[in-house]
């Protein structure tokens, strides 16, 4: 069955990728690209979907370089933010992940990310942590992106 595109945005046929041969509602185009959509399957709970993703920098006054599903940061403390997320998740059962760098940052250190506070349907907290020594040190970095997973 070939992939058809509804007047209300809904897919059907779609078999590509593994996703079973069901509908897709709720679909946003942009420029002919499926930006968000929501599988009306039963199966959909076995697949992992990213809800949100972001690059930012991290330093000096916080900016969203790129995005999907995030309406703001909150620049909470040095290396704390909070991504605000522009539709709430439908609980704080995610996954989130992410990583942070600078080039002009001379440091052995593999700086990481860490949640900062539970998870919740409208945003997530986190910390970018990096070693040094034997010590956990919290900072800003001008590479920061995360994603967030259910």
């Amino acid at each position: 069955m070939p992939m058809t595109i509804d007047g209300d945005g809904s897919i059907t046929g779609l078999s590509a990728g593994g996703l079973p041969d069901n509908s897709i509602t709720a679909a946003e185009l942009a420029d002919g690209i499926i930006t968000r959509a929501k599988v009306s399957t039963s199966e959909a709970d076995s697949f992992a979907f990213c809800r949100a993703w972001v690059n930012f920098n991290g330093t000096g006054t916080v900016a969203i370089r790129a995005d999907f599903n995030v309406s703001s940061i909150t620049d909470n403390n040095t290396g704390d933010y909070t991504v605000n997320f522009s539709n709430a998740l439908p609980d704080g059962n995610y996954s989130l992940t992410g990583s942070a760098g600078d080039t002009s940052v001379s440091t052995n250190s593999l700086p990481g990310i860490r949640p900062a506070a539970a998870f919740a349907t409208g945003s997530v907290r986190f910390t970018v942590i990096f070693a040094s020594g034997a010590t956990s040190n919290v900072g800003d970095y001008t590479q920061v992106s995360v994603a967030i997973f259910r």
